[in-house]
């Protein structure tokens, strides 16, 4: 489909879903966030809906601002998959054992590792630039500098709620990896340091939602942010590295007699800001819970933990800013899943994947999830398929 403009907006809404289908608070969310001055436009994703701060599957761009309760307290939270040499016949029956191994080499929920990972021991990470990454940190809010040991720690953790860690296979039978994280908690402490920062400005009083507070550029406090966000988001393109090196080598060991190897990893952002250029004007373009798609890009569109995910290439749609759907969308939060579905529900849904079938996973439950191929579907003009996975085994926090 192509997209469906909002009337009564004061900048262009476009919407790559059906607007009878969106949540009036989703809606609103959406009118409200182009009510801001330094909005140019912004483009609604079919995995649209509720969130704090701005509509999750929202592309906001905006000339000489930036939002932080848009861009949220998971900076960087994104995606990465691998092609592996290993095919479907090479797995075996059960599992379990292999699940297991992943989830020793790389801590879960709120975990992390006893002693922070050295990237020149894992094959094939590149550890040009680690030592001025970790010597930025010098420069981030002074509120948030005691936790310096602890991000080193979580570099390479997964992380709670919807980060998973999945091996796939594609319709050839071909064994992937991918997963699912961000900055932990060094971002969550940074977004919420600079969203107080932010609420406290004299040009953000009386707004609609004091939520919406922003930076304006040529400011201290824009310059602060600019420089912790793009760290965070650092953080979180190296924590999904680091933790790619861990799978690997764990497949490495499990799999010697088939001397895997891998193909290039594809990673991407979806809760983020970009310095990108539109119509002649440089804007910063939040992606909320979308991917950047520009032409030939290649992205990753994961469904629910019992479904399936795509591997997808951009097709360059200036309309949606360059952006597609980061995955299937809820379709109802996390406290409705679990009054609405048991265990069995989930282990009925999740028929066929090694992974966690117990009431603290309930609220992922597949059928909280939006249908991925209907998301797929309102897209077309956005990305097209290189790949469809479906999990053998999932990870969650």
């Amino acid at each position: 489909m192509s997209y469906t403009e909002v009337p009564g907006a004061r900048v262009p809404i476009r919407m790559w879903a059906d607007p009878a289908t969106v949540e009036p608070v989703a809606m609103q969310q959406l009118r409200n966030v182009s009510t801001l001055p330094w909005i140019q436009g912004l483009a609604v994703m079919p995995d649209v809906h509720f969130g704090k701060g701005a509509t999750v599957g929202s592309v906001i761009a905006m000339r000489g601002a930036v939002c932080p309760a848009a861009v949220g307290v998971d900076i960087g939270c994104g995606m990465s998959a691998v092609k592996t040499s290993l095919t479907a016949n090479d797995l075996p029956g059960d599992l379990s054992r292999l699940r297991s191994k992943i989830e020793e080499a790389i801590p879960v929920g709120r975990g992390m590792h006893d002693v922070a990972v050295d990237p020149g021991r894992l094959h094939g990470l590149p550890t040009a630039g680690w030592d001025d990454f970790w010597g930025r940190f010098d420069g981030v809010a002074d509120a948030v500098k005691f936790r310096h040991e602890r991000a080193m720690k979580q570099m390479g953790t997964l992380g709670s709620g919807n980060h998973f860690w999945e091996l796939c296979l594609d319709s050839d039978n071909s064994v992937w990896v991918m997963l699912h994280s961000g900055s932990r908690n060094i971002g969550k402490e940074l977004a919420e340091y600079h969203i107080g920062q932010a609420q406290k400005l004299p040009h953000n009083q009386g707004l609609i939602d004091r939520d919406l507070a922003v930076f304006v550029a040529d400011t201290p406090q824009m310059a602060a942010y600019r420089h912790d966000l793009f760290w965070a988001q650092e953080y979180a393109k190296h924590n999904r590295e680091i933790m790619m090196a861990l799978s690997q080598d764990v497949l490495r060991r499990e799999f010697r007699k088939a001397k895997v190897t891998f193909d290039q990893v594809i990673s991407c952002h979806h809760n983020y800001v970009a310095e990108e250029r539109y119509e002649g004007m440089d804007l910063l373009v939040t992606r909320k819970g979308a991917i950047r798609a520009g032409g030939g890009e290649y992205g990753i569109i994961p469904g629910s933990m019992g479904t399936g995910s795509y591997i997808v290439r951009g097709l360059g749609n200036a309309d949606s800013f360059n952006s597609a759907s980061h995955g299937a969308g809820r379709r109802m939060s996390r406290n409705a899943a679990k009054k609405r579905f048991s265990t069995q529900d989930l282990v009925e849904q999740t028929r066929g994947v090694e992974c966690r079938k117990d009431s603290g996973v309930v609220d992922e439950i597949p059928a909280a999830y939006k249908p991925i191929e209907q998301v797929m579907e309102q897209q077309r003009d956005l990305v097209e398929v290189v790949a469809k996975l479906k999990q053998v085994v999932c990870v969650k926090g």
